[in-house]
């Protein structure tokens, strides 16, 4: 029942703020519980990794790449 009733809110608040979730909100298993330690490490890594990769491209539309990149990424990755 438990399992039900919070499968039904996790759906409910899914659709309208999937979008403003920080990757420390959305690093959970896949059995519901918040990860800890190395896991939640590497998952919130990846999140900001996966944020910001599509947004380092310059003013041309060409995508970063060398110092520009790294800089755009450490700047990204802190703000995320």
């Amino acid at each position: 029942m438990k399992r039900l009733m919070l499968a039904a809110l996790i759906t409910a608040f899914a659709a309208g703020s999937a979008m403003a979730q920080s990757c420390e909100t959305k690093a959970v298993s896949k059995d519901g519980k918040p990860l800890a330690g190395a896991a939640k490490t590497s998952f919130v890594k990846k999140c900001k990794e996966d944020v910001c990769t599509p947004k380092a491209v310059s003013k041309d539309g060409k995508p970063l790449t060398g110092a520009a990149k790294a800089s755009f990424m450490k700047k990204c990755e802190a703000e995320s």
